[in-house]
């Protein structure tokens, strides 16, 4: 579901070039749930948002549900990131004078979908990740763990093959954070889709399949 191949990716400071990712090769396979981990400047980061086609890599190549990130033209790869791939960040990221369904609703509306052929799965997601009773409040009327989840609703409305999750706990105590960590190993097991989950926390990483980890730009 995701390969990458002989990454590689430098930021240039003033005058000196600083490599952050050397040569990274990996492979996930379909309805895995794997947690990428690394001290911070590994490129965990880097590494996740250039598989997500949001930066992009100096060289390499790379594959996602069978498309090749980059190669493609603007138009494509923006249909891609709306389609296929599933984005849920450490920040919530969502639009405050917006409800949950909304927020929810957004991807697949500026997709050009109607709402009531999508409605069924909109019903089905809040009640996944136990909103169903909250489809009116806005943003400041819920908790941490209910704003994320409701991120993670926004990032599934498209039905993706893909999600990518960058430090999803990190603004949350540790219960809301277990209550997330839970909500994606459901739903990673409900509906067989592939997760790529940042995370510095081993006990967050224990939720996932797999681990692999990043230390200096380069897998270990």
């Amino acid at each position: 579901m995701i390969e990458a191949a002989n990454i590689c990716k430098s930021f240039s400071i003033g005058t000196q070039t600083l490599p952050v990712l050397k040569n990274v090769s990996l492979n996930i396979k379909q309805g895995e749930f794997v947690s990428l981990m690394g001290p911070s400047g590994s490129g965990k980061s880097t590494l996740l948002y250039i598989l997500g086609g949001l930066d992009k890599a100096d060289s390499g190549d790379i594959t996602v549900a069978g498309k090749k990130i980059g190669r493609q033209n603007d138009s494509a790869d923006s249909a891609m990131r709306r389609d296929d791939i599933g984005f849920v960040f450490q920040a919530y990221n969502l639009i405050e004078n917006l409800t949950v369904e909304e927020n929810v609703l957004l991807p697949a509306l500026l997709g050009g979908k109607k709402r009531k052929n999508i409605q069924s799965n909109l019903d089905e997601l809040l009640k996944a990740v136990g909103l169903h009773q909250h489809v009116k409040h806005r943003p400041v009327e819920l908790s941490g763990g209910q704003q994320q989840r409701t991120a993670i609703a926004r990032a599934l409305i498209n039905r993706p093959k893909v999600i990518f999750a960058d430090e999803p706990t990190g603004n949350l105590d540790s219960h809301n954070g277990k209550e997330v960590l839970e909500l994606l190993s459901g739903l990673n097991q409900q509906y067989g889709i592939t997760i790529l989950m940042v995370t510095h926390s081993e006990d967050s990483a224990k939720y996932g399949n797999r681990v692999i980890r990043l230390k200096d730009g380069q897998l270990e």
